[in-house]
């Protein structure tokens, strides 16, 4: 099976430091614009320098149409307000009038029970809530690790896995979703 981690631009730690104020930036516009409303901030967790390519693409696109259905069977009812492809991940970002606490709810199903949606970080927030809503403000359960099952901060904090078990976890994750490993790559197409 091949890395999917091959290509893409190297990032280093500036920039995602960067695109993180330029995240908060937008969604703190976001909000003023959309008052009442609840933000869908969707993103991507990439360990390691490559947090971009096509095959990143293609596991973010597919994760978020399914999230967009989630979505969609609660309402109709939505706007996408940006959506970013940059060196430093994809990202998306949705307003809808429905309550945070409902997202938020949603967010931790995909987040916790689609297979690709345990590489998705989903971040719910409203002009109450201008910080991200916590699972433990609602006593959800915490993330669990992609590689052990154990709390995933616990693991990040104490760097348990290696980038390349995480990246190897993901490429793996990417194979059983596109069936690759059956001849060519589907991003070498």
């Amino acid at each position: 099976m091949a890395s999917i981690f091959s290509t893409g631009e190297p990032q280093v730690i500036s920039d995602v430091l960067n695109n993180r104020d330029q995240r908060a930036a937008l969604q703190r516009h976001l909000l003023e614009w959309s008052p009442g409303e609840t933000l869908i901030a969707i993103k991507l967790n990439i360990p390691g320098p490559i947090k971009n390519n096509a095959p990143i693409r293609q596991l973010f696109a597919r994760g978020t149409a399914r999230f967009y259905n989630q979505l969609k069977a609660r309402t109709h009812d939505f706007l996408t307000a940006a959506q970013w492809d940059k060196p430093t991940g994809n990202e998306l970002f949705i307003t809808t009038p429905l309550d945070a606490v409902t997202v938020k709810r949603m967010a931790v199903q995909f987040e916790d029970h689609d297979h690709l949606g345990r590489l998705f970080d989903v971040d719910v927030m409203d002009a109450s809530h201008p910080r991200a809503l916590s699972r433990a403000d609602f006593k959800m359960p915490v993330r669990k690790c992609l590689i052990c099952n154990r709390i995933a901060k616990d693991c990040a904090r104490s760097r348990r896995h290696s980038v390349t078990t995480l990246q190897t976890r993901i490429s793996e994750i990417y194979a059983a979703e596109f069936n690759a490993g059956q001849g060519r790559e589907p991003w070498m197409n």
